[in-house]
């Protein structure tokens, strides 16, 4: 739970629309093998392939001027669906907590290519660079050549910004644009849940451990008198 004082400020932020913008990451990584200790509960984990520009096609789908009743909570109090969503896109980047500036998503949605890819020789198989002082004996007297191994995890970044959002809305586009990347919905499945205006419609929602609130912009000039 938040602080008091934390929440008090939220309080008056969303009641006296104190910010213009808000910026959320939301970070999944892909690939077969279980995430690592230091990964967990930092990401959501889909063991799945993930086709990025499927996903990025769906993005252009919902990014916008929409009704996004098909992503609000049930329990959503705002008074409105509706919402501009100014920018949602999906980047790959190295696995790490690490999120792309602008700049960064702009090249790599117009280029194609992932974000800080891995020079050559950093995609030599790890097992090759181990020496023989460096494999690690298990007690069955076996070399243990994947200890210390770094698993293998596509990583991508979901940024969704806009001013204001529904609640729940970054997880139930990211949980939308995950089935698209599996290949479980199509892009045009996604103009069906947009105009679907229900949240019954959508896919299950991302869970919250991949979620990252990245910046807030507040409008200083607000007037709070009133």
């Amino acid at each position: 739970m938040l602080p008091q004082y934390l929440q008090e400020i939220t309080y008056v932020a969303a009641k006296f629309c104190l910010y213009d913008l808000l910026v959320y990451f939301y970070r999944l990584l892909s690939g077969p093998e279980p995430l690592s200790i230091f990964e967990k509960d930092r990401a959501w984990h889909v063991p799945e392939e993930l086709d990025i520009l499927a996903m990025q096609r769906a993005c252009r789908v919902l990014v916008g001027h929409h009704d996004f009743s098909s992503f609000r909570a049930a329990s959503c109090q705002a008074k409105s669906p509706i919402r501009t969503l100014d920018e949602i896109s999906v980047t790959e980047v190295v696995s790490t907590p690490y999120f792309p500036s602008l700049r960064d998503r702009e090249v790599s949605i117009s280029t194609g290519d992932s974000l800080l890819a891995l020079p050559t020789a950093a995609k030599i198989d790890p097992l090759d660079l181990i020496s023989d002082e460096e494999k690690v004996i298990s007690p069955n007297g076996e070399s243990n050549y994947e200890f210390g191994i770094r698993r293998r995890h596509h990583c991508y970044v979901v940024t969704a910004r806009a001013c204001s959002f529904l609640y729940h809305q970054v997880r139930l586009l990211v949980g939308v644009l995950k089935c698209v990347g599996t290949g479980e919905l199509t892009v045009s499945d996604v103009e069906r849940i947009l105009n679907a205006k229900s949240v019954t419609a959508a896919s299950p929602m991302a869970p919250a451990c991949g979620l990252y609130l990245g910046r807030v912009k507040y409008d200083l000039s607000s007037d709070m008198s009133t």
